[in-house]
């Protein structure tokens, strides 16, 4: 029991704080002209966390932790990519409830795979909590470890397309999701100022 319940704490405890994923899924909610169609970019960030969180049980994390020059290039490349996404949220127009800038399916999988991959939080917080975490168990516990993880991962994202999809319906002013959109990107750009200081 106490595998499972560390790790639906860990994985709420990572998974919970504004990102650049979440935020990417929740706006898929509100930009959607029906929930269905927010479903790509929601399945694509659980799909991802999924693979990572596997890989870093299975041992990316034991690799990752040896090279401190991987880590400063997985957190170089992590913070050009910061940079870039948050200008494109700062200049995207406010979302449209009816769903006429809302993003096709390719794209939305796209760009949920580039926010999970090369996103350095989602990275280190896989690699080096999930990864270590699960180190202190074994056989059916690191299973039930894995997850319960995964579980909350996958709830997580459903969560923030819901979310997003239902506060639509209230009709928010149009000027509401534009300060979204340039709160969401300074907060992106300052996730990168914070990693490019923790290099040095």
């Amino acid at each position: 029991m106490e595998p499972l319940l560390h790790g639906i704490l860990l994985a709420f405890g990572l998974i919970l704080p504004l990102g650049v994923q979440n935020i990417f899924v929740f706006t898929q909610g509100v930009t959607q002209p029906r929930l269905a169609k927010a479903l790509p970019a929601a399945i694509t960030a659980a799909i991802c966390d999924t693979v990572l969180i596997v890989l870093a049980i299975l041992g990316l994390s034991l690799i990752v932790l040896q090279f401190e020059w991987l880590r400063i290039v997985l957190l170089a490349g992590g913070i050009l990519f910061l940079i870039y996404m948050g200008k494109v949220i700062w200049t995207s127009p406010a979302a449209n409830v009816e769903g006429e800038t809302s993003l096709q399916v390719r794209k939305q999988i796209v760009f949920a795979l580039s926010v999970s991959l090369l996103n350095p939080h989602a990275l280190l917080d896989t690699i080096g909590v999930i990864g270590t975490s699960a180190m202190k168990y074994s056989g059916e516990e690191q299973v039930m470890f894995t997850v319960a993880c995964i579980v909350v991962s996958w709830i997580w994202f459903f969560g923030l397309a819901i979310i997003g999809a239902n506060l639509k319906k209230i009709h928010i002013p149009t000027g509401i999701f534009i300060l979204f959109n340039k709160c969401s990107a300074i907060f992106i750009w300052g996730t990168a100022l914070y990693l490019f200081i923790t290099i040095f």
